[in-house]
């Protein structure tokens, strides 16, 4: 492959391997392979290492087993250290920062390797099967769309089907809530629907549509398909099923180092390790700190132990599900001719924090001056964790046990954040591999030359950074690949045959800590226990300077420096406007409607008549992680804002029959906070203030005019009444955005920009 000299402007002059430039990829249709076999990915989102039962989990996961047993399972699988990169590296064979994504799609900085959208020129996985006479479906979590691209008036073009897929249902982002999704997507529409059933589960619901998929074409068609299905778990925030978690009560009660003893001592027993591999101890590094589970307290350890509950139900479900559609290949009589991948998209997370949260949308908020006494947790009742009302992550040191034997989480380079389980099965066309073992390095680009080369789909070309394994597999003894950089949030690693190079960054190490490499032997040492940088110096060296050339390659560069800018920066444009909304107007898009409120302060202008018995929500923005609704019940005027799960509720009083203008009022205040006031025909009537700001990725659902879809701001009137349509005349709803905060990170980060440019 290629070197060349590109320059992007502003940028300066950035060194790339050369894509074919500009040149659009349009695939030529072709029939399959005679015999080709189905090919199903199941991919996981933030499932560590030890996390099921063939890499050394209690939880209970038979049909996981029953894949192993009739598969391989691989001990050494590789991928980025989060989950957009993941997947575009997965579905394009490219590097992450190659494909467009060296962050989570919820960011746009404007650089080369942060485009969050996959070029034109580069082909998916899905595009070159159905090239090659493939039926390609797409099923669950996307994430591979920019924030500012999904909305309903958006340019369509990085959604699935413009990538390849036939049909697409699932969640254009990153994350939902599992009994409420607030956006689920067919092919390129928005599914419309007001209120789930009482017993809605969205890995359920995502199986049925997965399972439908496959019956309607295998009908109609005998071309191969794939199946391309990405689980929204076990991301957070974690929700199960009762019934799934009843089954886990008390399992947990002997906490993390208990659980990740047992891990590990089956791990060693089923082969997984070598005799004499180390655990690591506790982790302690800077902000990824466990404590012993003995110096719990015994509140402590009740409240953290239901956490891993919900997180184990969450893991069980998505096994009954894969069970439910592996037995539906199994009566079509195609179990046999499919290669079913299963793997992870990145390790388990630490972003629930220390003790873990039940308000994960506030645990989310990172930013430029944010309170150091920001709340990250709210006291709820226990039993509200995993069900429909409570947003929650698990404490780290779940994180820490779903990653053993490896440490460190998930945006991390060390192996807890990298190293995967992954499981290939094909019993009609690897039968001498059933219930084997792959020790040596893969990493998540080989997956898409390797599924070529074993459906016999040739490739047209494309340029490719994974290395096929397809020969491996079959018996050949050909040298696995050996190199391979990793980066994220200026963490590093470099991979040279038995050698490991390891870097923490600034965003994610304590500020006064110098940046130094590590270097371990993975051959030896595989959970990283020793660093022998110090004995090395030469090839420490060697390796530095191996990474930052593929870095220039890759466009790695800029790393992220902490302060948040390659996170939060975006184009001087992408602000709200003033938005007039009429009743009948489909909901408002979460990314869209986050525009008119966010780190600003902004009124909401609803034009409205009343007659005596008019009930209902005129307005609702948000869910039960973080929102606010404007609501008429019992001839009261209310407004509730939902403050990351800790509901207020005010009376703003009867309200006279006749046609009225009713503002809400939201005054930016310090430290990222709102004042809030109700106002009927221009008087004050009510008024709510030091109320949190809904920050990054909250409210999570957008704007609802007439009623509240989905999830609720208030559970108490979705108790009450469902989603509370007004049932009197509503004309007009009009958002009307105000001056951005002086906080706003964009503001600083333009001033910043503006002294510089004066400064040259």
């Amino acid at each position: 492959m290629t070197s060349t000299q590109r320059t992007y402007p502003g940028h300066g002059a950035i060194v790339g391997r050369t894509l074919r430039e500009s040149t659009p990829w349009w695939p030529t249709a072709a029939s399959a392979p005679p015999g080709a076999p189905n090919v199903v990915v199941v991919l996981m989102d933030d499932m560590g290492f030890s996390d099921t039962g063939p890499f050394g989990s209690e939880i209970d996961t038979p049909n996981l087993d029953r894949l192993a047993a009739r598969g391989i399972r691989f001990t050494n699988y590789h991928t980025s250290p989060v989950c957009s990169p993941s997947r575009a590296a997965l579905l394009t064979g490219l590097n992450p920062h190659r494909a467009g994504f060296g962050f989570v799609a919820n960011a746009d900085p404007g650089f080369p390797g942060f485009t969050f959208e996959i070029s034109r020129d580069v082909p998916t996985m899905a595009e070159q099967l159905r090239a090659g006479g493939y039926a390609t479906f797409a099923i669950g979590k996307w994430h591979l769309t920019k924030e500012s691209s999904m909305s309903d008036a958006s340019d369509r073009s990085s959604w699935p089907t413009q990538r390849g897929f036939d049909r697409y249902y699932g969640i254009l982002e990153g994350l939902t809530n599992l009994h409420h999704p607030h956006r689920l997507i067919r092919d390129n529409s928005p599914v419309a629907i007001d209120e789930y059933p009482k017993d809605f589960y969205l890995t359920d619901n995502l199986t049925d549509e997965a399972i439908a998929l496959i019956l309607a074409h295998r009908a109609e068609s005998k071309k191969p398909f794939f199946l391309y299905f990405a689980h929204l778990a076990v991301h957070g925030p974690l929700h199960a099923r009762p019934a799934d978690i009843a089954k886990y009560a008390g399992q947990y009660a002997a906490g993390w180092d208990a659980v990740r003893d047992r891990r590990f001592a089956k791990q060693i027993a089923d082969g997984l390790f070598p005799p004499g591999t180390k655990l690591p101890p506790r982790n302690n590094e800077p902000f990824g700190e466990v404590p012993a589970w003995d110096d719990l307290d015994a509140q402590e350890q009740a409240l953290f132990a239901r956490y891993q509950e919900v997180y184990a139900a969450v893991v069980d479900n998505v096994d009954q599900n894969l069970g439910r559609l592996l037995g539906t290949l199994d009566a079509l009589g195609e179990l046999d001719n499919t290669i079913v991948i299963f793997t992870s998209d990145n390790g388990g997370t630490g972003e629930g924090g220390l003790r873990g949260t039940r308000s994960y949308f506030a645990q989310l908020a990172h930013m430029p001056g944010l309170p150091r006494d920001w709340r990250r947790d709210i006291d709820r009742d226990p039993s509200l964790i995993g069900g429909p009302r409570a947003m929650v992550h698990y404490p780290r040191g779940w994180g820490m046990a779903s990653n053993t034997p490896f440490r460190m989480y998930k945006a991390h380079t060390h192996a807890g954040g990298v190293r995967v389980p992954c499981i290939m099965s094909w019993p009609r066309g690897l039968p001498d591999r059933a219930g084997g073992l792959h020790r040596e390095f893969r990493y998540v680009t080989d997956l898409l030359p390797t599924v070529l080369d074993l459906t016999g789909v040739p490739r047209d070309g494309a340029p490719t950074d994974g290395v096929s394994f397809a020969d491996v597999l079959r018996g050949s003894n050909e040298r696995a690949r050996s190199e391979q950089y990793i980066e994220m949030v200026g963490n590093r690693a470099y991979f040279r045959d038995k050698w490991k190079l390891v870097m923490t960054g600034r965003a994610a190490r304590a500020a006064a800590a110098d940046e130094e490499w590590e270097l371990y032997d993975v051959h030896a040492d595989p959970t990283e226990t020793t660093n022998v940088a110090a004995d090395h110096p030469d090839i420490v060296a060697a390796l530095a300077d191996s990474w930052e050339q593929a870095a220039w390659e890759n466009c790695v560069f800029p790393l992220d420096d902490g302060t948040g800018y390659m996170r939060d920066a975006r184009a001087p444009t992408d602000i709200g406007r003033p938005m007039k909304l009429l009743p009948g107007t489909p909901h408002i898009e979460r990314y869209v409607a986050s525009r008119l409120i966010s780190l600003r302060s902004f009124d909401v202008i609803i034009d409205v008549a009343y007659s005596t018995g008019n009930e209902g929500v005129l307005v609702a923005h948000g869910d039960q992680g973080g929102g606010y609704s404007v609501y008429i019940e019992g001839g009261h005027l209310r407004f509730a804002y939902n403050d990351y799960g800790n509901l207020h509720e005010v009376d703003a009083g009867a309200l006279k029959p006749g046609s009225h203008v009713v503002t809400l009022r939201a005054t930016a205040i310090d430290n990222f906070a709102w004042d809030f006031a109700v106002l009927v025909d221009g008087l004050a009537v009510a008024q709510l203030d030091q109320m949190n700001m809904l920050l990054w990725i909250a409210p999570l659902q957008g704007i609802d005019i007439g009623l509240d879809r989905r999830s609720p701001v208030s559970w108490p009137i979705y108790e009450r009444h469902g989603s509370f349509p007004y049932t009197g005349s509503l004309a007009s709803v009009t958002y009307v955005p105000g001056e951005p905060a002086p906080y706003d990170p964009q503001l600083v980060y333009l001033a910043a920009q503006r002294a510089m440019h004066a400064y040259d």
